[in-house]
């Protein structure tokens, strides 16, 4: 039987190439929480065959590495993605990024393709969790809600690129630099979403590398929104998305503060703090502070 997707504590999701071994290697030799081994976009349609051999290779040379080696497998709806299962579930990579699912039964579709692929390579089954891409599509837009207790499943990411071509969008984002409405709407729902699923969210890519500053304000926000992680499409971008969501010794100090004076006061539903009211609310948010710190 298959067990649902163990929640994930990854800052930094690091995309590789699956075609290129010189930046695979980089991209396991750095600091990356997680590194994902590009099976979709970043290969070309004749490449994938290459890409398929070379990704199997590498995870079974590389099993020291294995527990933070994920491979993102192309959308299910095509003609690519039981071919790339085939070649490297034998591997037994860690976890499955799975691309514009339309919804949960196309998750569950692929819980059971996981499940046989197990069984033929005598893995224990369930233990390959899967990070749903949720608004790729239209379609998947309107399904956010419904991968609660789906097996598996352990984050949710979204992005804004595939939407945007899906809707026949020129642009997805407006003179001032942030994305329109439709695209912040899927950043949002997938916060939701994962919420509703028990799961980290992960905010997508910042597709400009050289951009620390911009990087490092937009991670800062993402975890103070509720994102858990980031992806990363270059190793510049590991360290300061792995600093961003890491809560700093500052706000440790301030949480563990609060926690202390709602120990020291248990029948307390309120308490007065430096001039405000703090609530259970507030002690929730304390205590998830100091759980983040202690994933590490």
């Amino acid at each position: 039987m298959t067990i649902p997707g163990e929640s994930l504590n990854a800052r930094s999701w690091l995309f590789a190439p699956g075609d290129s071994e010189r930046k695979i290697e980089k991209a396991t030799a750095g600091t990356a929480d997680i590194v994902i081994l590009d099976l979709e976009d970043a290969v070309a349609e004749a490449e994938k065959p290459k890409a398929r051999s070379m990704v199997a290779a590498f995870l079974s040379a590389n099993a020291k590495h294995r527990a933070r080696l994920w491979v993102r497998i192309n959308p299910i709806q095509g003609p690519h993605a039981l071919a790339d299962l085939a070649a490297v579930m034998p591997a037994a990579p860690a976890g499955i990024m799975f691309p514009k699912p339309r919804g949960r039964a196309d998750a569950e579709l692929l819980d059971h393709y996981l499940t046989a692929f197990e069984a033929a390579a005598g893995i224990a089954i369930g233990v390959t969790k899967v990070m749903l891409l949720v608004t790729e599509m239209p379609e998947s837009m309107l399904a956010i809600g419904s991968y609660a207790g789906v097996p598996r499943v352990a984050a949710m990411s979204w992005g804004g690129e595939d939407l945007a071509t899906a809707l026949g969008a020129t642009d997805n984002r407006g003179d001032y630099g942030g994305y329109d409405f439709t695209y912040e709407l899927a950043r949002s729902l997938c916060l939701v979403g994962a919420a509703a699923a028990g799961v980290p969210a992960i905010e997508t890519i910042h597709g400009d590398f050289r951009d620390e500053a911009g990087l490092r304000k937009r991670a800062a926000n993402m975890r103070r929104a509720g994102y858990r992680g980031m992806l990363a499409i270059h190793p510049a971008q590991v360290d300061v998305i792995n600093e961003a969501f890491t809560p700093s010794a500052e706000e440790l100090a301030s949480a563990q503060e609060i926690v202390d004076l709602f120990a020291a006061n248990p029948g307390a539903g309120t308490i007065g703090h430096k001039g405000a009211m703090l609530d259970r609310p507030h002690l929730a948010r304390a205590q998830a502070v100091l759980a983040l710190a202690a994933r590490r």
